[in-house]
């Protein structure tokens, strides 16, 4: 059975050329080569710091992020970043395991985060589905990349995306290598999943998501009839929610008969059950919209940040506790959706 190690593709940033980032195949040598090293000889390896209760894993966590050409600054429990003078200096990258946290971790966490994001570090949280909502609460600041009781095959994409986020060739890239580069660093791990599934008999994980965007101003306004003026066009009411709530579940029938993988759509179902939650005034919960999304909640949490960036969806901080936060449509996308359905009509209710 090939290592992790080997089952990695190397990404060859270029040499200033200008030229899109390659990849270079490693599954036929059978080599144990880096992850993801950066090939510009002229940068040194990003330091680790790791942060994990369980000794078995944080061994796990150093050996996959040596595999990646990582240095690893420091190993430790999360007592360590309890201390009141602020924690230990932190790595390039921060990984930190918490799948049960208390409030003193919370607080330590959220203390993390800031510090992340003043120093520029990469900092990837992972937990359970139980404490998601306040460990999600807590990371507003760095743009962590939070995992939920995720495989290997899960850390290695974080490792990957990582990768894709640092080192100066990769800041130096235009925005289409960028993409390019995610798109390679998402095929890495379906190999690492692949890979996985096929050392523990699990069923290989969902296909990640590639990147997109959002405009949502192709009718948003006109031009007055005669005139030059721009007039904003009317917009339609949002759908009946007992309309939506209705085609989510017959969306959601389709797994009693077939395999849920077959139909996964997360960006779609999540979108359907925000556009009900904002028609009913009902806030949703990033582990609620993870469920509804239908896809593991790792997998979720890619989408939701993806259509953050992409403008679709927003975080909205609790009020009255700034430890919990909720996620909403914009109101470009809920303008897309309430189009959407106006332009369907009496035919949404035959939708599935």
């Amino acid at each position: 059975m090939l290592s992790m190690g080997q089952a990695a593709r190397q990404f060859d940033y270029g040499h200033g050329d200008g030229q899109a980032p390659r990849v270079v195949d490693m599954l036929d040598r059978g080599q144990d080569r880096p992850l993801g090293r950066v090939q510009d000889r002229g940068t040194s390896a990003l330091a680790v710091s790791i942060f994990a209760d369980r000794s078995y894993l944080r061994a796990e966590m150093e050996e996959d992020a040596v595999a990646a050409g990582l240095r690893i600054a420091q190993t430790a429990d999360l007592g360590n970043l309890l201390g009141a003078d602020g924690g230990p200096a932190l790595g390039d990258l921060v990984l930190v395991d918490c799948p049960v946290i208390d409030g003193a971790e919370l607080a330590a966490l959220a203390r993390l985060d800031l510090r992340a994001a003043k120093s520029g570090s990469h900092l990837v949280v992972s937990t359970s589905i139980g404490s998601l909502d306040d460990v999600f609460g807590c990371l507003d600041q760095s743009e962590a990349q939070i995992l939920v009781t995720p495989s290997r095959a899960d850390r290695v994409i974080a490792l990957g995306r990582t990768l894709a986020r640092a080192g100066n060739r990769v800041r130096e890239l235009s925005e289409e290598d960028r993409l390019a580069l995610l798109r390679l660093t998402e095929q890495v791990g379906q190999i690492a999943q692949k890979l996985e599934a096929l050392s523990s008999g699990s069923a290989s994980a969902a296909a990640q998501p590639s990147a997109f965007r959002f405009d949502g101003t192709s009718e948003e306004a006109r031009l007055d009839d005669g005139t030059d003026r721009l007039v904003r066009a009317a917009r339609p009411p949002l759908p009946d929610p007992r309309l939506v709530r209705k085609i989510i579940r017959q969306r959601q029938l389709r797994a009693r008969f077939f395999e849920g993988d077959l139909f996964a759509d997360p960006a779609w179902d999540m979108l359907l059950d925000l556009t009900a939650a904002r028609a009913e005034h009902v806030r949703v919960s990033v582990t609620s919209l993870c469920i509804a999304s239908g896809v593991p909640p790792t997998t979720a949490l890619r989408w939701i940040g993806q259509m953050t960036d992409a403008g679709l969806l927003q975080r909205v901080d609790d009020e009255t506790d700034r430890r919990r936060a909720f996620i909403t449509l914009t109101d470009k996308a809920a303008d897309a959706m309430a189009r959407y359905f106006g332009e369907l009509g009496s035919a949404a209710a035959s939708l599935v």
